[in-house]
């Protein structure tokens, strides 16, 4: 439950990104040799990866805090018993793409959360390059088993800009014959691409209009090598949110990534007119970071271009609580993706702000957020999704009455410290 604030103050440190820890320990286990990870994220997604990657045959070790040894044999191998990922979507999608240009049989399954969200987008192209899938319950959704071969590589247009897709397809493509193809109208985060030059392959990414081409030749191996991850924005987010709309407050989170398909969140927030500052920029892990200052603001409703959904489609939630507490109406569309993540998050972000007093709109493919003086008072059905759980505890803290989460275990999942970090800023939750 969290309760009204008083101002938010002081400098927390961004906890290691999600998307770069997962892509860290897969490329670590297929590369040849040792990958020593440093800033590894330590959430339940996470290390149901870690998991994956020892039971695939990699050596997998823990050193310290957030410090990790990969070392992997240049390739994977069939594991004893099926791959539990727990509620990690990337880190099953990317696991399957991983698995399928080896000759191996590997049976993917997951939560309650994860068992409905759809697979076919990853299997579709996966299947076309040579892997095949046989579905345990219901086709497109876990439990699968993957049977990976000899693969051809593919020619790939994505319909929606899906970085989990691309990275899927990429992973197959290295042992695939023939040169991979990836047409993206709209660019998706490029993680994977950089990683992967990282680990000693060649990609080639040409950019074409507002998207680009991306290009894998197939046969060539990773190499291990040492990986710095950056804090993660999604989750540097929701401290900097309460600071947003928590009168008088000040927070700085340090070690964000600036990947600019990352940071849109921040670009919105100050077209709102909310008083955000970077500083110290700098490289880590082949990504820019900076550390970032957000102050309490007076928020104005803007209709945020639909152009950055791929680059903030984790973040809707948050924007949408804080824009809860802006002056007019906040306007979020081209947005659909959001009802197919661990829960429809549309639904849920509009059911949860309406219960607190808050005026939304819901439509197919985003929803109208209203501000004005946020009552609260409610308990929030969150589907067992962390992103749901947070963003409504964070309206909670300038909410006239106390907000209470169902479900809050699941914040564990990609942001663990999260109540201990919030309450050493100075919040209520409890």
């Amino acid at each position: 439950m969290a309760s009204s604030s008083h101002a938010l103050k002081g400098t927390v440190k961004a906890p290691g990104d999600k998307s770069i820890s997962h892509r860290s320990l897969i490329f670590g286990a297929m590369a040849e040799g040792m990958t020593e990870i440093d800033g590894l994220l330590e959430g339940d997604d996470i290390l149901a990866t870690a998991r994956a990657m020892a039971a695939l045959g990699a050596k997998v070790e823990k050193i310290g805090q957030g410090h990790w040894k990969v070392t992997g044999k240049g390739r994977l191998q069939s594991p004893f018993d099926k791959i539990d990922c727990g509620n990690a979507g990337t880190g099953v999608r990317l696991l399957m793409g991983a698995v399928a240009g080896y000759p191996v049989e590997v049976t993917f399954d997951g939560d309650i959360s994860l068992r409905k969200r759809p697979m076919k987008r990853v299997t579709g192209p996966l299947a076309s390059m040579g892997a095949r899938f046989e579905w345990k319950q219901n086709e497109d959704r876990l439990p699968v088993v993957v049977k990976g071969d000899q693969l051809s590589a593919i020619e790939f247009e994505q319909p929606v800009a899906s970085a989990q897709v691309k990275s899927a397809i990429l992973l197959a493509g290295l042992n695939a014959e023939g040169t991979t193809r990836i047409i993206e109208p709209e660019k998706s985060r490029d993680h994977t691409e950089r990683m992967l030059t990282a680990f000693g392959a060649e990609v080639d990414v040409q950019e074409v209009g507002e998207g680009w081409v991306i290009s894998l030749e197939g046969g060539q191996t990773l190499y291990g090598t040492k990986v710095s991850v950056p804090g993660d924005p999604s989750s540097a987010a929701f401290p900097l949110a309460a600071a947003l709309i928590v009168p008088g407050s000040d927070v700085t989170v340090e070690g964000v990534m600036l990947n600019p398909l990352r940071a849109a969140l921040f670009d919105t927030w100050v077209d709102m007119g909310a008083d955000i500052t970077i500083s110290n920029r700098r490289m880590a892990g082949g990504e820019e970071v900076g550390d970032v200052t957000a102050r309490y603001s007076q928020l104005k409703g803007i209709v945020v271009p639909e152009m950055r959904a791929a680059a903030m489609i984790d973040e809707y939630p948050i924007l949408a609580a804080t824009a809860a507490f802006a002056e007019g109406q906040t306007v979020m569309r081209g947005i659909g993706e959001m009802r197919v993540k661990e829960s429809d998050r549309i639904a849920l972000m509009t059911a949860g702000l309406r219960a607190c007093g808050v005026q939304v709109e819901e439509e197919p493919e985003g929803f109208i957020v209203t501000g004005g003086p946020v009552k609260g008072g409610a308990t929030v059905d969150t589907a067992h999704d962390h992103r749901i759980a947070m963003s409504h505890l964070v309206l909670g803290l300038a909410a006239e009455h106390p907000v209470a989460v169902r479900d809050p275990e699941m914040i564990a999942t990609s942001f663990p410290g999260f109540v201990s970090l919030m309450n050493g800023l100075g919040a209520r939750i409890g």
